[in-house]
């Protein structure tokens, strides 16, 4: 896998055979719900068609931010910043948190303008966030050369690494009583009175009377297995990385034409701060008036691309049997080939912004696909129609920061106990009951 380098996790050789709940899905969403249930008392077993954290939980920018969030995260993510505070001494692990700032760039009035305006959002939250003027930024970063109208810096945010925190909370769920399964794909659920009974995997099957998909961009496929109707469609962001830099920022930053962040061994992630590929795929025509209101705001950032992938997914069998293998056991990795282009156009723009940059050494590249849903909100519900059956996915890019509070809301639910914040936004029926989609400013 030319990927990013993951922490790597042995998964256990025995397949439990009765648990209380098992999660499929073994990124930061899964990871977080697995050790927020084991620490409740129950049973679980987390399955992963391939290795922990190899998916896109591995391949995000590493940002740990309530700046600029969809107002309807906000809450949840405030929750997150607390959980990630206190996360490496409770897990025993090292995610490599910080707190470090981020700075969201206003390249003109109109942008001055709409971050002052988001971040009315934070009001009662006790949080450091602010606008910064012109002259503010350019005290605070002396070199840079970047023409900006002012900034908006919100010193509570952090970052962490990505090729370690998955892993390292998969290991804390393990010690408190999980199992982890790793290359053993769920190929689908059983019911019994129309309530879920257990799971076939790969590898056997094993009884529960719960199950959390938490599947990042595999979810649409897996639910449609079961007659459930998942809008979801996939976006493509290349990022690279840089060999440790002396001299560059301590914050993270976005502007229209970079993003980036500081690494734990001093390196830089680096990517386009406005750019995505799409690929045209046949889900792509399935969703597509689902995706409209997404689209008239979001084309601009987009890049449409008609090419192989297409055919690729045509392919993939949306109907299987149970004792026969899986899509999920033909694909264990999604290792998209990066944008050379994009990420080359990122570190040039961001050379220009800070000139120290101009010494960086590439050391690797990669890409990852991010799952999304119409309204870049995630779904983190109780399925009606399948009792027993919940979903935490379509993170739509958010989901590395969110990620603990996620865990925490999912157990929630699934125990029936108070919830940590309202989940009425993030319920799967939003879909179908004729709720209107709704784009709101945010990134």
């Amino acid at each position: 896998m030319p990927g990013p380098y993951v922490v790597p996790v042995h998964g256990d050789a025995e397949l439990p055979k009765e648990v209380d709940v098992v999660v499929i899905g073994g990124g930061i969403i899964g990871t977080s719900t697995a050790l927020e249930l084991a620490e409740a008392g129950l049973r679980v077993a987390l399955c992963e068609k391939g290795g922990i954290g190899q998916e896109q939980s591995s391949r995000n920018w590493g940002w740990v931010r309530i700046s600029r969030r969809d107002p309807r995260e906000v809450p949840l993510m405030a929750e997150a910043l607390r959980i990630w505070n206190n996360l490496d001494k409770r897990i025993e692990g090292d995610t490599g948190y910080k707190r470090a700032g981020i700075i969201f760039t206003c390249a003109n009035a109109k942008q001055y303008a709409d971050h002052e305006r988001w971040n009315r959002n934070l009001e009662g939250y006790q949080l450091d966030s602010r606008m910064l003027s012109k002259a503010e930024f350019n005290a605070m970063f002396p070199g840079s050369n970047l023409p900006l109208e002012g900034a908006l810096y919100t010193s509570n945010d952090g970052r962490a690494e990505p090729q370690k925190a998955a892993p390292a909370i998969a290991e804390a769920a393990r010690r408190k009583g999980a199992s982890i399964l790793t290359e053993c794909a769920v190929r689908g659920i059983e019911t019994s009175g129309g309530k879920v009974s257990g799971v076939i995997t790969e590898r056997g099957a094993i009884a529960c009377t719960s199950v959390v998909l938490a599947g990042g961009a595999w979810s649409s496929l897996f639910a449609g297995m079961f007659g459930l109707r998942l809008p979801q469609l996939k976006v493509m962001n290349s990022v690279l990385r840089t060999k440790p830099l002396e001299g560059g920022p301590e914050q993270a930053i976005w502007s229209n034409g970079f993003a980036l962040r500081k690494r734990q061994d001093g390196g830089y992630t680096i990517a386009s701060g406005h750019e995505n590929v799409v690929d045209i795929v046949p889900k792509s025509f399935q969703f597509a008036a689902d995706f409209l209101p997404a689209l008239s705001k979001e084309w601009r950032s987009l890049k449409f691309r008609l090419g192989s992938r297409f055919y690729d997914e045509a392919r993939i069998a949306t109907r299987w049997r149970m004792d026969e293998p899986s899509p999920f056991e033909y694909c264990r990795v999604l290792d998209p080939v990066p944008s050379k282009k994009l990420s080359d156009l990122a570190l040039a723009n961001l050379t220009k912004a800070f000139p120290v940059f101009a010494q960086a050494q590439i050391a690797q590249r990669w890409a990852g696909y991010i799952d999304v849903t119409p309204d870049a909100v995630p779904v983190i519900s109780a399925i009606d129609a399948i009792p027993g059956f919940h979903m935490a996915t379509g993170f739509s890019g958010h989901g590395f920061g969110i990620g603990p509070a996620a865990g925490r809301l999912m157990a929630d639910i699934v125990l029936g106990r108070a919830p940590i914040v309202d989940p009425h936004n993030f319920r799967f029926s939003r879909f179908s009951d004729g709720s209107k989609v709704e784009i709101i400013s945010g990134f």
